[in-house]
């Protein structure tokens, strides 16, 4: 489960959550037909075809309903059969069925390369991409493109940022690291002077460690999907190497924490003031209010400041999290499907929800550059302008990253290494070279020609 499922699992129990895979598949209702069933939603207008579709944002009984309220031309059969990969699971034995499958489904953005390479996917550059383009930035489009084409509509994103104790800032006179080295020195600071950790060094987060390898320069992938059977695989170039050893130096020197994150006891080290820091995305200050942090004693203590950089020169903006709206291949009419894809989560009370709500960071360009969304005061950072200062730059700045069809079994892979580097059993080039040696041999047995 990614860290982007985990974080809105609290919020997804009030969803009806045992729907069945048939509660609204494909055949919920039939693309002109005027009729559907089993959706979790009402349909207004039952004279306009339908498009059934799979999701599992908490608001999104809010987005259906605003986008059949504003449409004359196709209206949306929503349930949810699962948050992500209970969703995605479903999803496979629809593919491999070939029946079963919805219209259009919600996709976190790195699992788009998985499905497209098994043909589940569609193009949508073709079903009106020139006229909505513009709605989102080049990083955005990047992350839910396989080569040239486009395989969803991005909704949400999280750019990745340093989030901070003031209180334990203030107490040992330090200013928020504008680079890695600042960084380590700081912790030293810290520790020397007696204080907590400064931040945490987790297996469990393979995508932000793999974010922090591509802000120095690596490359893990590179994919054309008109060769679709050879992809580039680069795991232990020097940059993904000198990351890895940059946190385990900080590890060694008992700077940084291990523990696994989005766990009960790593939740009640931040509350405690176990650490200085917090690397993580956009999304973090809606999943930390949930689990209980800045709430009561832990009121107004934390901020907000960019990313460090590797080389302050040559900033680089990262992002971690994501998900987008797909038509899949078994839809009825994939132009309409893609209406939908194109509609839903655009309209300005369902953005503003979303974001008010911490549900979405949202990478519509008309929400992000808001002057409302900007200037927000964000409680969590004790009325921080946050969007301002910190989050809207990196989005807006985010070049986005090539993902690969095996995303999964790379991350997985990831925290095998990460895990034996903590424990002291590899060094860091050892666990960059298993690692790549391990998804190199993956990949051959999955049938690519490795380059």
């Amino acid at each position: 489960m990614t860290v982007k499922r985990r974080r809105l699992r609290h919020a997804m129990a009030m969803v009806a959550a045992a729907t069945a895979l048939a509660a609204c598949s494909a055949g919920g209702g039939e693309p002109g037909a005027g009729k559907a069933s089993n959706c979790t939603n009402e349909i207004p207008k039952k004279n306009l075809p339908v498009v059934t579709m799979w999701g599992w944002y908490p608001n999104m009984n809010l987005v259906v309903d605003n986008f059949n309220r504003l449409n004359d031309e196709v209206q949306v059969c929503w349930t949810n059969v699962g948050q992500g990969g209970d969703e995605y699971d479903k999803f496979q034995t629809a593919i491999t069925a070939g029946s079963g499958a919805p219209d259009v489904i919600m996709i976190e953005m790195d699992r788009i390369p998985t499905f497209q390479i098994q043909n589940a996917l569609v193009d949508i550059r073709r079903y009106g991409y020139e006229q909505v383009k513009e709605n989102y930035g080049e990083g955005a489009w990047k992350d839910v493109s396989v080569g040239d084409a486009i395989y969803g509509v991005p909704v949400d994103g999280g750019p990745v940022a340093m989030i901070y104790r003031k209180d334990i800032f203030e107490k040992y006179g330090i200013t928020p690291p504008k680079t890695w080295a600042e960084y380590e020195q700081a912790a030293q600071k810290v520790k020397d002077a007696g204080g907590p950790l400064f931040g945490d060094f987790a297996a469990n987060v393979s995508a932000l460690t793999m974010a922090l390898q591509i802000q120095k320069g690596a490359n893990p992938f590179t994919y054309d999907p008109t060769q679709p059977r050879t992809i580039g695989i680069r795991l232990n170039d020097q940059a993904s190497k000198d990351v890895l050893a940059y946190w385990e130096r900080l590890v060694r020197k008992g700077l940084v924490g291990t523990e696994d994150q989005f766990t009960p006891e790593y939740i009640s080290g931040v509350i405690n003031g176990r650490y200085a820091t917090y690397i993580s995305a956009a999304w973090a200050p809606g999943y930390l209010t949930g689990a209980g942090v800045g709430q009561g004693e832990d009121t107004g203590k934390w901020a907000v400041a960019p990313l460090p950089q590797w080389d302050p020169d040559n900033p680089v903006q990262v992002n971690w999290g994501g998900s987008a709206f797909s038509v899949t291949s078994q839809a009825k009419n994939p132009e309409l499907a893609a209406k939908v894809a194109y509609g839903l989560y655009a309209d300005d009370e369902s953005l503003s929800h979303g974001w008010k709500n911490q549900i979405i960071f949202p990478l519509n360009l008309k929400a992000l550059n808001s002057p409302e969304f900007v200037d927000h005061k964000v409680p969590f950072f004790d009325g921080q302008q946050a969007n301002k200062e910190v989050y809207v730059p990196a989005a807006n700045a985010y070049q986005g990253v090539t993902y690969s069809p095996f995303g999964q079994y790379y991350f997985d892979a990831m925290t095998k290494q990460v895990s034996a580097l903590i424990q002291g059993s590899v060094t860091a080039e050892q666990a960059a070279d298993r690692l790549h040696e391990d998804v190199v041999t993956y990949a051959r047995e999955q049938g690519f020609t490795v380059q």
